[in-house]
């Protein structure tokens, strides 16, 4: 019997799913970290794990090796991504033909920053794709593919517009894609509003949430520049406060992802996808403390996304 996809295991009843995220190292130093991370997550057994894509054609090749280190020593489904910055749109066929090659069967679809960040508008390459959306349609039509696609719960940097973000996560479900991801969340109404929104339009796929764990200080303005004011007043202003105390910080970092965590479970999300930075003790704490946690009652409806 083949292996249930991504999104067959997000609308599985039997509970939630977890996943990690993984990017590909730079050097050997790296790929070591990489792979001791890899083996110390498996024992959570996550249902599957990603690695993002290279900006240049130098750290793409770096994607497809730690996708084939991680599928032979790693034993769990494996996703890769793809963006279509900077490439022709042969560039992005070849792209996913080294990913059947490699056996992958799930990609997700993104369409990519510029080099100078989200806040730089978006220069589709001249022989390359337009958005995301086109990269669903073309990975659909490519092979034998289920494909997630990026979700925005606070809104995309570039244009910061909650209904536009839906309507353009719809249009990626109506071209194929099967389940979304969304961008980190901090705040767990972002996430529920997201999917009211999304489900008012008539949006039916399930949406995984994307859980960054805290844990030093410089992560505070990393965040705001990648994605804007993501994280909590709140949460900023008490980290802050106990910035000078490393030890304090990470522990109350990691509490408030616990809870945010459990808050998401509790309201029938679908799945949690963790960021791991390719670390593995702040993810598997943050697993351990949600363990000890009474589980929640989620309903069939919540936990199948519909």
């Amino acid at each position: 019997m083949d292996a249930p996809t991504i999104a067959e295991r997000l609308g599985d009843r039997h509970g939630p799913t977890f996943s990690f995220e993984y990017f590909p190292p730079q050097d050997a130093a790296g790929a070591f970290t990489l792979l001791d991370t890899v083996a110390n997550l498996r024992e959570l057994r996550p249902d599957w794990v990603s690695v993002t894509y290279g900006a240049t054609g130098a750290t793409r090749q770096r994607t497809f090796d730690a996708v084939r280190a991680i599928m032979r020593h790693g034993g769990v489904a494996t996703m890769g991504h793809l963006t279509i910055t900077g490439q022709s749109r042969a560039e992005v066929e070849a792209a996913l033909d080294s990913y059947a090659e490699l056996g992958v069967h799930h990609i997700l679809a993104i369409r990519g920053d510029m080099p100078g960040g989200p806040d730089v508008p978006f220069e589709p390459h001249p022989e390359g794709l337009r958005n995301a959306t086109e990269l669903v349609r073309l990975i659909r039509a490519r092979g034998d593919f289920t494909v997630g696609v990026a979700a925005f719960a606070d809104g995309h940097p570039a244009q910061f517009d909650l209904d536009l973000d839906a309507r353009i996560l719809l249009d990626k479900q109506e071209a194929g894609a099967a389940f979304a991801i969304t961008q980190m969340v901090f705040r767990p109404e972002s996430y529920f509003a997201l999917i009211d929104r999304f489900r008012a339009l008539g949006g039916t796929m399930p949406i995984v949430a994307g859980i960054m764990p805290v844990t030093n200080p410089g992560q505070i303005e990393r965040f705001r520049g990648m994605a804007g004011d993501v994280m909590p007043d709140e949460l900023v202003d008490a980290l802050l406060a106990v910035a000078d105390d490393r030890p304090r910080f990470r522990e109350m970092g990691l509490e408030w992802v616990t809870r945010l965590c459990d808050t998401l479970l509790a309201g029938g999300a679908p799945g949690l996808q963790f960021f791991t930075l390719n670390r593995s003790t702040a993810t598997s704490e943050i697993l351990a403390r949600l363990r000890r946690i009474p589980p929640h009652r989620v309903s069939p409806a919540a936990a199948s996304g519909v």
